[in-house]
């Protein structure tokens, strides 16, 4: 198995090592939301994502017709 401390070195790793560690444990401390939402933020929420969806989607035939 392929190590980060064998690609970058003992020191370099070590430290690359702790930054994907840190990241890690912050990412699973807010893994669950703990607050609670209203009906009208939920669907709020699910308004910006779909947006966002079709503008990276817009963004991407843009640049997809750009090519041609």
């Amino acid at each position: 198995m392929v190590t980060i401390e064998s690609i970058f070195g003992t020191r370099i790793g070590g430290v690359i090592r702790g930054w994907t560690d840190k990241i890690t444990e912050i990412n699973q401390k807010y893994a669950k939301p703990r607050i609670k939402m209203s009906r009208g933020v939920k669907i709020a929420l699910l308004f910006l994502r779909v947006y966002l969806v079709l503008l990276v989607i817009l963004l991407g035939y843009k640049f997809w017709t750009l090519l041609r």
